[in-house]
């Protein structure tokens, strides 16, 4: 279950609940996923707002683990139709709003 003060945000995916978690460690594998030599340029990769499937998939994959879910990207990856991806891109949105302080 998601700790809104730690920035968590739960995603529904095939009938069970991902709590998703932008720790340290997640933001380092995003970061390297995306090949961003630190945050800010992270940030100016994502802050349009504008997510391919393949961004998204690191995104929340690193998420879910970070949130104590043990789940490979390709098992994530598995698990997201395409009817999903709405709530996909929204849980992204909202997790890194949270976790940075800016209100979704």
């Amino acid at each position: 279950m998601a700790n809104h003060h730690r920035g968590d945000v739960d995603l529904q995916l095939a009938g069970t609940t991902l709590t998703l978690r932008l720790t340290l460690g997640a933001l380092a594998e995003v970061e390297a996923a995306f090949a961003a030599p630190d945050l800010v340029a992270l940030g100016e990769r994502l802050q349009g707002g504008r997510f391919s499937a393949r961004d998204l998939i690191p995104i929340l994959g690193a998420a879910a683990r970070g949130g104590g879910n043990r789940i490979s990207d390709s098992d994530l990856a598995g698990q997201i139709s395409a009817a999903d991806l709405n709530a996909c891109i929204d849980a992204v949105a909202r997790l890194f709003a949270n976790t940075f302080g800016n209100t979704a």
